[in-house]
């Protein structure tokens, strides 16, 4: 009887141990996959801003700049928005990975611990 108490706990462990390391892998990929879309939009931003910083520096007639600035203003606020938006998805699927690898192996666990005792 004790033995078949040790395997039963084995197997439960090791499927623990098995779920925790798929459970950090994935947060690791989405961890990953969530900056690099934050890094994506920060180049794209920083690439804009400093063209608009180069035609500043040539420009011949100042009342255009202030048009260009606002649209570059509202360009950036766009691309973050998205971004943003991009990265709570993200977080959604992550979420819904977690949520089944939790039931997967949770849902079977006490019915093979219940069969083991008997």
């Amino acid at each position: 009887m004790a033995s078949a108490f040790t395997d039963s706990f084995s197997d439960y462990t090791r499927q623990l141990a098995a779920t925790a390391t798929r459970a950090n892998r994935l947060a690791l990929e989405n961890a990953e996959s969530m900056f690099g879309v934050q890094l994506k939009t920060l180049e794209k931003s920083i690439t804009a801003t400093s063209g608009f910083f180069g035609e500043i520096a040539q420009s011949q007639e100042p009342g255009t700049l202030l048009p260009k600035g606002a649209q570059l203003a509202r360009d950036n606020l766009a691309r973050w928005t998205r971004a943003h938006q991009d990265v709570v998805d993200l977080g959604l699927k992550a979420s819904e990975a977690f949520s089944e690898l939790v039931r997967g192996p949770s849902a079977d666990a006490p019915a093979k611990a219940g069969a083991a005792k008997r």
